[in-house]
């Protein structure tokens, strides 16, 4: 009796309402869930578990090596000449590292930034190119650092995307073209900057602070607003958290995906340029080792390696973290090699502590 009592229409246009009852509230649910999912894992079941006891612990770490440095080195680490040091080697590889925080977060890997990198540096510094830009403006060089930049990211982000190439090999066969192409261009020799406007440019001061720290600041800034209050950090957290959610959720996952790399790109002309501006150089050996550098600051600042979750905020204490490690071990007499094992063993603590976080998340 009970299935004869059924409405007539049952059997008939249900087709077309269950459709509607399965897309339409997909746009509620998916932010609905990203938000009870965002804040369950900013709460973490306490105030020092979430998002604020992580940047507590990264600040305590950070004057823990501070501490060390003063302890082992003295004067030498604790003057504002060290400091400045410190905070332009962390300029560079910050700004890659807000590009790669972005890729995490969505869901992405690339491991060709420092290539990108050393590619756009190679590309602006070339002779032609410098000639060019004598004959109109050094704004020329900043231009074709950061179209390089972009169209490496494009590349990437298109195979990935559309090719459905996943990223560790995109990324890995863009590191080895890229290199490459930077060694032939620049026939494996250091190609120097005679533009006096740009290199006056890049090595200036403001307040007595240098340019390329106040375009990290200022960079670590645009990121974090990006990240958290725009229309485009929100994908970039659904994107990473489920892409088939967001999909549903009419979001064009692959064009954001594209969208991610080509960011990371220019991230990456923008840190050629703020490197060239130091050194003064464009070479084919610039970033090298800079994608493992700027995973180790993402990940240890918080984002989360599977994506749908990231942090501009962690990503610039990881950075300043392993700065000023580097620093205290370069100035204690440590080899890159030693550094190399630090930085490994923080990596594999942070990845561990991710983990049980997240499994203390699903458990709550």
């Amino acid at each position: 009796m009970s299935e004869q009592s059924t409405s007539p229409g049952a059997d008939k246009g249900p087709d077309t309402g269950a459709v509607e009852n399965t897309v339409a509230p997909t746009t509620d649910t998916v932010r609905v869930e990203t938000a009870a999912a965002e804040t369950e894992r900013d709460t973490g079941g306490g105030l020092m578990s979430g998002s604020f006891g992580r940047n507590i612990g990264l600040v305590l770490a950070l004057l823990l090596i501070c501490a060390a440095g003063v302890i082992t080195a003295g004067d030498r680490f604790a003057s504002i000449d060290n400091s400045l040091t410190i905070l332009r080697f962390a300029a560079t590889i910050g700004v890659v590292s807000i590009g790669m925080t972005f890729v995490v977060t969505g869901g992405g890997f690339d491991l060709s930034v420092g290539a990108i990198l050393a590619l756009a540096s190679v590309w602006s510094t070339t002779f032609a190119t410098q000639n060019m830009a004598e004959d109109t403006h050094w704004i020329l060089m900043v231009f074709a650092a950061l179209a390089v930049g972009a169209g490496c990211g494009l590349v990437n982000g298109v195979v990935i995307a559309y090719g459905k190439v996943v990223p560790f090999i995109t990324t890995l066969a863009m590191l080895a073209a890229a290199r490459g192409l930077a060694e032939i261009i620049s026939e494996r020799r250091t190609q120097i900057v005679r533009n006096e406007g740009f290199k006056d440019f890049f090595s200036a001061d403001v307040a007595g602070v240098p340019l390329i720290v106040v375009i990290f600041v200022l960079v670590s800034a645009g990121g974090w607003v990006l990240l958290n209050r725009t229309t485009f950090g929100r994908r970039t957290l659904a994107v990473g958290g489920n892409p088939e959610a967001a999909r549903l959720a009419g979001i064009n996952v692959n064009r954001h995906t594209v969208m991610l790399y080509v960011l990371v790109g220019l991230c990456c002309g923008l840190a050629a340029l703020m490197l060239i501006g130091r050194t003064s150089t464009g070479s084919s050996t610039h970033g090298d080792q800079y994608e493992l550098d700027a995973i180790a600051a993402v990940v240890i600042g918080g984002t989360l390696l599977s994506g749908g979750r990231g942090t501009i905020v962690g990503t610039v204490l990881g950075v300043l973290i392993f700065s000023t490690l580097s620093n205290v071990f370069t100035l204690n007499n440590q080899d890159t090699s030693t550094q190399a094992v630090a930085k490994g063993l923080i990596i594999v603590v942070a990845v561990l502590l991710q983990q049980r976080l997240a499994r203390r998340a699903t458990t709550t």
